[in-house]
């Protein structure tokens, strides 16, 4: 695979949230890179003060990084290199129709719907059940495109500690552009062409990782979050191999990997949901807080895409009594613990 310089790479990332901004900076190592930010003041504070103070606080950005508000700039940034370049869409699910839509009709304008893009979001979409790359295909013609996934903090990734992230793509154009942008002395890029499986255990951990913070919350004990995780991922796995993943993928990187973190890192915002629900907090007080996660809005597609396709997932169903029938927690576990003994391999 030819490495190119980062005079040849163009990176542009598509929003400038905590994740979008930690893959800039991430990207910037090696590549040329520049942050389209939905908001002006937001995309200037970035040039100048190398900041993002509103999602990633007190933490330096690279010099390099620049921003913009500028649609057009950034298409013009592209099609100075087109044939070296990587969109970066850093955006959440529920983002994910309008602003594939949206780009994707600025850049066929230019003739630059080639340039291969990646999406980073983790999630059901809600109004239709879809994941992210049905969501792309529904869309749009990008021709090369795939999901970037993996257990990572965007806090750690700016700090440049040490991470490994999967791209799953069916082209080798998007695997080695990506590969090319993103790997470098702190970030580590696995290769896969597990589009379903990827986004599944995406989809999926952080709804695992809800259960986990409420037995964390409840005071239930390490060796409950031990049993939580490697039933989670029996879910994961059941529900994956039923849309097409494949087994490996749900114990690599994506599957457990992403799960693990998700579920025991103090970082995680689906844990701190689910040690809130534990301390009698209802889900109207803790989006009114501020917190927002993946696995909130993704539980209700998940639970019924398994019943369509006979999936048992208790966890995944306890956790959505939780959510939305107002379930007292304690109620919840104590209709997990006394289910049917079963053998393990179910």
């Amino acid at each position: 695979m030819k490495i190119a310089t980062a005079s040849d790479l163009r990176t542009l990332v598509i929003g400038a949230g905590s994740w979008g901004t930690a893959l800039a900076a991430a990207s910037s190592v090696n590549s040329n890179t520049l942050l389209w930010c939905r908001h002006q003041d937001q995309a200037e504070h970035i040039s100048l003060h190398h900041t993002n103070p509103r999602y990633l606080p007190d933490l330096p950005l690279p010099p390099s990084l620049q921003a913009t508000h500028d649609e057009q700039l950034a298409i013009h940034f592209l099609a100075e290199q087109p044939n070296q370049a990587l969109i970066i869409l850093g955006v959440p699910v529920v983002a994910m129709r309008e602003t594939v839509a949206h780009w994707y009709q600025l850049l066929s304008n230019q003739q630059l719907s080639h340039i291969p893009i990646i999406w980073t979001c983790k999630g059901f979409e809600q109004s239709s059940g879809l994941l992210p790359h049905e969501v792309v295909k529904s869309v749009s013609l990008f021709p090369y495109y795939g999901v970037l996934s993996g257990p990572s903090f965007a806090k750690e990734v700016v700090q440049q500690l040490p991470v490994a992230l999967t791209i799953a793509s069916h082209s080798t154009v998007v695997k080695e552009r990506t590969t090319q942008v993103l790997h470098n002395h702190f970030c580590r890029i696995y290769q896969s062409d597990d589009i379903i499986g990827v986004e599944v255990g995406g989809a999926l951990k952080n709804i695992v990782a809800i259960a986990c913070g409420i037995a964390d919350g409840l005071g239930l004990g390490h060796n409950a979050r031990a049993a939580l995780i490697t039933r989670g991922l029996a879910e994961i796995t059941r529900l994956g191999l039923a849309m097409g993943g494949h087994a490996q993928t749900f114990a690599g990187l994506t599957g457990l990997g992403d799960l693990v973190l998700t579920a025991t890192g103090d970082l995680s915002r689906n844990r701190q949901v689910g040690l809130a629900l534990a301390k009698g907090q209802t889900l109207s007080d803790i989006v009114a807080s501020g917190i927002t996660a993946e696995g909130v809005r993704s539980a209700r597609d998940t639970f019924l895409r398994a019943q369509q396709l006979q999936i048992d997932m208790p966890i995944t169903q306890a956790v959505c009594h939780i959510l939305f029938d107002n379930y007292p927690p304690t109620q919840a576990v104590h209709e997990l613990l006394t289910r049917e003994a079963k053998p393990e391999i179910r």
